[in-house]
């Protein structure tokens, strides 16, 4: 049978763009579907527009320190108007970046939405149908409302970057990495910040220990931080405000709020259960581990799988896919040991096991450190950081290391690169200590804290 590509790629964020130039790159005629802005969720309205609120939302902090350490700087009010116009030129010159990148490589793009007619033949809203060998779905995830009375009310993440003004004051409703770090951000920017999570702690799934501290130092910042607390009733109030009746009685009006409380597989409406795809309960699409459907010529990668929602996992699910069907050399995704960041103030680096998992596991030593930093310290604030290895007492082997301390995410890259080598305690122990640096904790702590 003749089809009109090789591939056909239905998605265009960093997945199944990268999936589409490599295999171009082996020779395979590809073509690329996207009907919002190439980039997908990480460069338009995730990691990279949300990392750069982070950046400036820091400087508030940063004039303090500087007076601290003798700088005459006069703290000045935040332009909002500024920022997100540089913003979204940024956005755009990334979103271009992109489509040269598919250019260069000879993928063909087509800025419309697609979906599956059957399992060789995608169906574009601009009326045409393409045939394809082989199908690779990379649609994503998306912000999703909680199912109650008023939810159209508050916004959703991906809304953040368009407002026209910051708010005076929002409640934040979540408790996962999105909401904690928007509590952050805006709080940082001047935003009067409230964040309801109806559990214990927030961060639900990482390390207690780290949790903890994160969440105290998000209470310390000035953000006022509810557990066991959400919302009961939400009504519009007047200017577009929304008054909020809690769980726990009581009622608060606030200029905005952002549901922080899950992303759903961008799944709806894509033909899929028409050609035959297996779909779990959340809407995900079903795959092996080569992200191969219950359809032979039909893949899917990154979120739109509900496997591991990080882009870097997205484009290496990617590559698999290209080594597995265009070089003829099955590769399954790895996805054990990943390491990852979360962006709260300060951050979070994790690779491996939480301690609590560790402990379900085997028998551990918990090695952890919890200090003043110098720099901050210097400034008279009262900030921790925390430095922890969860060890195996069998093997000695490193199954976990958790840094809550700004800069954690550099250092979580490179500490999971010891880790991912199957790296012993005694590993740590041999390495000189970098001084001074927070870090250098990692390879002084001798005796365990608590063992299991």
């Amino acid at each position: 049978m003749s089809f009109d590509y090789d591939l056909f790629v239905i998605g265009g964020g960093s997945g199944g763009v990268r999936a589409a130039r490599v295999a171009a790159a082996e020779g395979a005629k590809v073509a690329l579907a996207e009907d919002s802005r190439l980039g997908g969720t990480c460069v338009i309205r995730g990691c990279v527009p949300k990392k750069l609120m982070v950046f400036a939302s820091e400087y508030s902090g940063a004039f303090e320190d500087a007076r601290a350490y003798g700088w005459d700087v006069q703290e000045g009010d935040f332009s909002w108007s500024r920022f997100q116009t540089k913003l979204h030129a940024e956005l755009n010159r990334l979103e271009g970046v992109y489509r040269r990148l598919l250019d260069n490589s000879s993928v063909q793009i087509f800025d419309a939405r697609a979906k599956l007619k059957d399992p060789h033949t995608v169906v574009l809203s601009t009326g045409e149908e393409k045939t394809a060998k082989h199908i690779l779905i990379a649609t994503g995830g998306r912000p999703v409302r909680p199912p109650m009375d008023g939810a159209e009310l508050g916004m959703v993440s991906d809304d953040i970057f368009d407002l026209e003004t910051l708010p005076e004051t929002i409640l934040i409703v979540g408790g996962g990495y999105i909401a904690s770090e928007f509590a952050c951000i805006l709080n940082g920017l001047g935003v009067k910040v409230t964040q309801y999570y109806r559990g214990e702690q927030i961060l639900r799934g990482f390390d207690l220990e780290a949790r903890n501290l994160v969440s105290d130092m998000i209470k310390a910042s000035g953000v006022d931080l509810q557990l066991g607390n959400n919302i009961a009733t939400m009504t519009a109030a007047d200017g577009g405000a929304v008054h909020v009746v809690a769980t726990d009685g009581s009622e608060t009006t606030f200029d905005k709020v952002l549901f922080a409380t899950g992303r759903s597989p961008n799944t709806y409406d894509l033909g899929l259960e028409d050609a035959g795809i297996e779909m779990g309960l959340k809407g995900e699409v079903l795959v092996d581990e080569y992200s191969q459907t219950n359809i032979p010529s039909v893949y899917a990668i990154g979120d739109v799988t509900d496997r591991v929602q990080l882009t870097p996992v997205a484009i290496r699910e990617g590559m698999a896919f290209v080594e597995t069907v265009f070089k003829g050399n099955p590769t399954p995704v790895d996805h054990d040991l990943i390491p990852s960041a979360i962006f709260t103030q300060p951050e979070m680096g994790t690779v491996g096991l939480s301690e609590e998992d560790a402990a379900a596991q085997e028998p551990i030593e918990v090695y952890a450190t919890s200090f003043k930093p110098m720099n901050t310290a210097f400034a008279g604030r009262d900030d921790k950081v925390l430095m922890k290895l969860v060890v195996s007492k069998a093997t000695r082997v490193v199954l976990g290391c958790h840094i809550v301390a700004p800069g954690a995410g550099e250092m979580i890259q490179l500490a999971g690169v010891a880790i991912k080598m199957g790296a012993t305690k005694e590993d740590f122990d041999r390495v000189c200590a970098v001084h001074p640096t927070m870090s250098e904790e990692l390879v002084t702590m001798k005796a365990p804290v608590r063992t299991t």
